[in-house]
């Protein structure tokens, strides 16, 4: 899922359908070319290519571990407008969107910024960096790709609607749905669209890739499983509800998240549903996985574990507020954010919590982790960092 981060034209309606929800009431497989942290990761250590989910198959876990105790602040950078898009680290540098239009890059040891790229709309997307480029999309409707030493733009892609899915890159091509319906596949070289795929309603999910064929959610209910060199539709998947939530990929199984209140779990083959988890509301967050569970948020409060080959429940975690941000995964750990204001870290096998730091606004991003360090975003218009 990108982090809910909506265009500014349809925050009001699900404002208002979110509410009438919750009143009447929701380690990898396959070819990942690119694993490091982003938004949520695979790894602890800078790297020259990082994504959200840290991998294509977006299982959202990191090698090395966080700051265990107390989550003490080391700095906070300020935008001027909140920060929901997930961070992507590299190089010793950390990259992130924030609703002031711009995208900025920040050294990851001081906090101090290095340069900053202004688009035309809010930047809800998070950053995939590849190639000493870092490519992301803003609510103006554009893809762009940016030279990470110098801020400067070497190309620009237009769709014809808001970019806040988060792009995946694989095989020189770049990956990444927009409000108009479609999933592109766009070069990383030239910026020319090599196919697109239409769907019946927005793309907000980022998409996973496994097996030569990439997976993603949409508005229109269904996750497609589609061939990512000709853009041919395999299977399709249909849910109860919107599907908004970026699905991971693990041991032959996709599990994702819907507007419907369920937790998904889908045979990556067949696209035949094994099993699904309810919650009492919708189901934003995009799942993680790790020593046979998989985590995840959603809007009634709560962050659950739950069993991947039985999907039921081991244990849940309540806050004070939805759970729309992604949970990330390290050293026995689990790190993830709540609208409550907060980030927690919470033991993985027992469920309780370890520490919780306060922020001024709501916790959408979610959490990159790299040299015992925490890096999100917050509603308070700050990037922050722990350890």
């Amino acid at each position: 899922m990108k982090q809910m981060c909506i265009p500014n034209k349809v925050k009001l309606t699900i404002f208002v359908m979110l509410v009438a929800f919750i009143s009447g009431c929701g380690n990898s497989g396959g070819d990942s070319e690119q694993a490091m942290i982003s938004g949520c990761g695979n790894s602890g250590g800078d790297s020259e290519q990082a994504m959200f989910r840290g991998n294509l198959e977006r299982t959202g876990v990191f090698s090395s571990g966080g700051p265990s105790s107390p989550g003490e602040l080391v700095w906070k950078f300020k935008t001027e407008g909140p920060v929901d898009s997930s961070p992507a680290i590299s190089g010793g540098m950390v990259y992130f969107g924030s609703y002031d239009y711009h995208l900025y890059a920040v050294e990851i040891k001081t906090g101090q910024q290095k340069w900053k790229f202004k688009t035309e709309d809010q930047v809800c997307s998070s950053p995939a960096i590849s190639g000493g480029m870092v490519y992301f999309g803003s609510d103006d409707g554009h893809l762009y790709a940016v030279d990470i030493k110098t801020g400067q733009e070497k190309w620009e892609f237009k769709a014809e609607d808001s970019v806040t899915s988060s792009p995946a890159i694989s095989g020189g091509m770049v990956y990444f749905g927009s409000s108009d319906h479609h999933l592109y596949a766009v070069d990383i070289k030239t910026g020319q669209e090599k196919w697109k795929f239409k769907t019946k309603g927005r793309v907000y999910s980022s998409p996973a890739i496994s097996g030569g064929m990439i997976y993603f959610g949409s508005y229109d209910g269904h996750l497609y499983a589609v061939d990512i060199k000709t853009g041919q539709e395999k299977w399709k998947f249909k849910a109860e509800g919107p599907v908004e939530s970026c699905p991971a990929i693990s041991g032959g199984m996709i599990y994702f998240g819907s507007n419907d209140g369920h937790l998904y779990a889908v045979e990556i083959k067949t696209g035949r549903e094994k099993w699904k988890f309810k919650t009492e509301a919708y189901v934003f967050s995009s799942p993680a996985i790790s020593g046979g569970m998989v985590y995840f948020g959603s809007s009634d409060h709560h962050l659950y574990a739950v069993d991947i080959k039985t999907g039921k429940e081991k244990w849940k975690f309540k806050t004070g507020n939805a759970v729309v941000s992604s949970p990330a995964i390290s050293g026995g750990m689990v790190y993830f954010g709540s609208n409550d204001g907060h980030l927690y870290a919470v033991e993985i096998k027992t469920g309780q919590e370890k520490w919780k730091f306060k922020t001024e606004g709501w916790v959408q991003s979610c959490p990159a982790i790299s040299g015992g360090m925490v890096y999100f975003g917050s509603g308070d218009y700050h990037l922050y960092a722990l350890k």
